[in-house]
């Protein structure tokens, strides 16, 4: 049976709640809710927005306070959370939630923004080699996985509007690039990006591997698609 998979940066969780989350959840109702950049505690928002009536939901935020996080909301109950990550690098700052639910795996996952300055750049780039590793381990477990989040690369030109102008800024930098890739090829993943035809005027991967991407009026934007059983990034 397919399972609906939704991956939304929030750029903060109470100001999506001003602009409309939750009515958006009630109505667009996804079995799978992957949040990035939460800039929250579970403490800073009422209850209905921590966990909504008919949902399971876990939350990993960020120490330092107004900063990143992640969130897993699901309907299905979760078999197991794994918060954060294996490696300690930017351990605290609220960037992995794993939840496996029967023979899926599904994680939220908010890469470091390398745009602020060379030391966050480095930042980011440590994280992404750390990254493969991961990836490489959730292979030997022989299960369906769906990465959903922010990765802040644009993996093709056609992820940007001016690609040319941005070829020497973080996110559209070739060993950016590069890693994109090589977490797909590990096991022949694809991104669902690639798989839904783009509509016109519109991006095909950008912030997400999810699926294709689409503003909301809950604040950032989401991307939703429906999938069976699959490989997938």
């Amino acid at each position: 049976m397919p399972t609906t998979l939704c991956t939304l940066n929030l750029n903060g969780i109470r100001s999506a709640e001003r602009r409309g989350f939750s009515k958006w959840l009630a109505q667009s109702k996804p079995d799978h809710l992957c949040l990035q950049e939460m800039r929250a505690t579970i403490e800073d928002v009422e209850d209905h927005v921590r966990a909504p009536a008919g949902y399971s939901t876990r939350w990993l935020s960020a120490a330092k306070k107004g900063y990143a996080g992640v969130a897993l909301y699901a309907r299905p109950s979760a078999d197991r959370y794994v918060v954060g990550t294996p490696f300690d690098h930017c351990a605290d700052e609220g960037r992995a939630i794993r939840a496996d639910f029967g023979d899926l795996t599904v994680i939220s996952l908010y890469v470091p923004s390398g745009s602020s300055s060379p030391e966050r750049l480095e930042v980011k780039l440590e994280f992404m080699r750390h990254m493969l590793g991961y990836t490489k381990a959730l292979l030997r477990e022989k299960r369906a996985v769906a990465i959903c989040g922010d990765f802040n690369v644009a993996p093709q030109a056609i992820d940007l509007a001016r690609p040319k102008q941005n070829v020497k800024n973080s996110g559209f930098l070739p060993e950016e690039r590069a890693w994109f890739a090589k977490v797909l090829d590990q096991a022949g993943r694809t991104s669902c990006a690639r798989r839904i035809p783009a509509s016109k005027g519109s991006t095909r991967g950008g912030r997400t591997a999810a699926a294709r991407e689409r503003p909301t009026s809950a604040g950032g934007s989401t991307t939703c698609s429906r999938a069976r059983r699959s490989r997938s990034a």
